[in-house]
């Protein structure tokens, strides 16, 4: 008999997880609190397949800049002190976690878990044809405007056969678009790749529902989880109670509010902001994805728009837009891309990333028998969602994972 699985949450993790049960034989009810998939953060992130470039916030050094950054008129952090245990809890780890031997031994892990997940989006792309969510492989540019962050960059290399250091003569021949004068040099790689998030999280949708082995449950949201004696028994909707042989958890930052008694979810919502340009013909849109790293903003090309994404917001739980942080938003990309796009028709988006103070997501069992979470991925989580989806179904499944996966596995659930 097929094992059965109900997961919470229909942005890209959930789906992914979704995705990969059902790959894996397994009967998928999918339940999401908005009446559309993929609605929430998954909406209009970045569209960076960034898998070289998974390096956690949290580094030595960090907090120091970080003060610095905050006294910036136009800074991409910005942190608003709330009378919120979970805010100062969260903070006082990630400042734990701001070692250089922490970063290195986390960036490593992230790097494998990236790995994988380019490997396993290929690997759906081929063996089942999914189209239609604008992939691209076009290669990354990395590019920097100080000396110290240029040189501290090339200290970290991930991989050199793959990472090619440039001159600012360089970077404006692989991409002309950008400002003559603006930086002094980049890191560009070719393999790295940008879609449209949410047209991925429509096309995983339509193919669940067309495998015959899952229900999603749309704009119905979830009450309470039963348990009893250390087993979850049952999700409660507003109107529905579904019995739960196998419960997922994958709602990003709404999951903390979901906690059973015992369990405390290590997550924080990280608000970014983001811009879609539309691109006319007469318009000079970089070709390759481009992350300007002192200005923390990043570009992608997603089909006929620019995907203009950047901000730290650390203000609490409101997922509102704040039009002053999204004019500088399109300011910094008019200075850097003046004839990208169509600046003025730009639609404006923000959303909330769901971070771990380590920069680690939580994947696999928690202290409930039959509870599994998917949570925590912060900026990353388009980028890691197939190999956290597929690992969680190699979990679900008792099957050897495809990577060690102990380093995620949620020992503070």
């Amino acid at each position: 008999m097929a094992r059965r699985v109900c997961i919470i949450g229909g942005g890209v993790i959930g789906l992914a997880s979704a995705y990969a049960c059902v790959r894996a034989g397994m009967e998928v009810t999918l339940v999401e609190a908005q009446k559309k998939l993929g609605n929430a953060s998954s909406f209009a992130n970045g569209g960076q397949l960034s898998y070289r470039y998974v390096t956690p916030l949290a580094d030595a050094g960090v907090p120091l800049q970080a003060l610095s950054l905050l006294l910036r008129s136009e800074s991409p952090l910005k942190l608003r002190p709330r009378l919120d245990l979970s805010q100062w809890r969260w903070l006082a780890s990630f400042l734990g976690a701001c070692r250089t031997s922490v970063n290195r031994t986390n960036s490593a892990h992230l790097l494998r878990l990236a790995s994988m997940s380019q490997d396993v989006l290929n690997r759906w792309r081929v063996e089942d044809h999914l189209e239609g969510f604008n992939w691209k492989r076009n290669g990354k540019l990395l590019t920097f405007r100080s000396e110290d962050s240029f040189a501290e960059a090339r200290r970290k290399l991930t991989d050199p056969l793959q990472q090619q250091v440039l001159s600012a003569e360089d970077c404006r021949k692989l991409e002309p678009s950008l400002m003559e004068g603006t930086f002094i040099g980049g890191i560009y790689n070719p393999t790295e790749e940008v879609a449209d998030c949410h047209a991925f999280c429509q096309l995983l949708g339509g193919e669940l529902e067309a495998s015959g082995r899952c229900r999603i449950v749309y704009g119905r949201k979830v009450q309470r989880i039963h348990e009893a004696f250390g087993t979850v028994v049952a999700v409660e909707l507003e109107d529905e109670v579904l019995p739960v042989e196998n419960l997922v958890l994958a709602a990003g930052h709404n999951s903390s509010s979901l906690g059973l008694p015992g369990m405390r979810l290590p997550l924080y919502p990280l608000k970014g902001y983001s811009l879609s340009v539309p691109i006319g013909e007469h318009h000079c849109a970089p070709k390759i994805s481009v992350t300007d790293y002192d200005r923390r903003t990043v570009y992608a090309r997603i089909g006929e728009q620019l995907r203009v994404a950047a901000m730290v917001d650390m203000v609490g739980f409101n997922s509102s837009p704040e039009p002053k942080r999204l004019a500088v938003v399109k300011r910094l990309a008019r200075q850097t891309f003046p004839m990208a796009g169509n600046y003025d028709a730009a639609v404006e988006w923000a959303g909330m990333r769901p971070a771990t103070p380590t920069g680690l997501p939580l994947i696999g069992a928690s202290s409930y028998r039959n509870l599994w979470l998917n949570l925590g991925h912060g900026a990353l989580g388009f980028t890691l969602a197939c190999a956290s989806g597929q690992l969680l179904a190699e979990m679900i499944a008792e099957r050897p994972t495809s990577i060690d996966a102990h380093v995620f596995l949620p020992r503070a659930a």
